[in-house]
């Protein structure tokens, strides 16, 4: 039995706001769930508030991880437990190479799991770095970039899908990793992203747009739509926004909430 992630009837605010207004979520290990919504509808908000974002305030509701309370752990502890987010806008890091950063991750993380640990060896290091960059099909030179340096749009995305490999979460959360690629550098991410997927990764796929689920096959898609998500239904339902876009969303929905 995989690990799952369980969102119960979340309530978010940014200050006085309230952004996230009862979501319900379950995603497991191995599944590939799709987020879609207009702009505005909070998608990235659940995103920010999954891996503890501090300027959210969950004012209700439960995040449950592989057993234990998502909200009373910090960041770091969120992602050694087996979360991942992959950013939209990734930052910049000048002058720590994208391998040295996946190195000190993963001896973070052995050595919170063992204080005694002396951490990965340089060899066992190069050897892991070196297959996932060839299972991705990623020249070895960019692991020797500094991280996002006058990284492309679609270079930064692909950093994220290697640090994805490498650090091999139980259940990726990618908040519009599909927003500012051209349709090339797009496929090459998707597919390095669906090539991740499967047994032993699940994936919460944040997007404005269909296009990137062309790429990796969604089990389910959910709808949010101001604060809620509000419909559930298979990869038919993206094909149903992309061709009539969000207002048949925006007319049942907000006759709904007046009512």
């Amino acid at each position: 039995m995989g690990a799952a992630l369980e969102i119960r009837n979340l309530h978010v605010s940014v200050g006085d706001k309230p952004i996230l207004k009862g979501v319900d979520l379950t995603v497991k290990q191995g599944e590939v769930h799709a987020l879609m919504g207009p702009n505005g509808s909070g998608k990235s908000t659940l995103a920010n508030v999954l891996l503890g974002n501090p300027e959210y305030t969950v004012t209700g509701g439960q995040i449950i991880f592989d057993g234990k309370d998502v909200l009373e752990m910090e960041p770091d502890e969120r992602s050694r437990a087996g979360l991942f987010l992959a950013f939209q806008y990734p930052i910049s890091i000048p002058g720590v190479t994208l391998a040295n950063f996946l190195r000190l991750a993963i001896n973070s993380r052995m050595k919170a799991a063992d204080p005694g640990s002396k951490g990965i060896s340089v060899s066992d290091f190069r050897k892991l770095m070196r297959a996932k960059m060839e299972y991705l099909q990623m020249d070895s030179s960019f692991a020797g970039r500094y991280l996002n340096e006058g990284f492309s749009g679609g270079e930064k995305k692909r950093a994220e899908v290697l640090q994805m490999a490498v650090l091999a979460p139980k259940i990726a959360i990618l908040d519009e990793t599909d927003s500012g690629l051209d349709i090339d550098a797009l496929r090459v991410v998707a597919e390095g992203v669906s090539k991740l997927t499967g047994p032993d990764m699940g994936a919460l796929v944040i997007t404005h747009y269909q296009r990137i689920l062309n790429y990796i096959q969604p089990d389910v898609v959910h709808v949010m739509f101001n604060g809620r998500i509000v419909e559930n239904g298979g990869a038919d339902l993206a094909l149903k926004l992309e061709e009539m876009g969000y207002d048949w969303v925006r007319e049942r929905f907000s006759v709904t909430e007046e009512s």
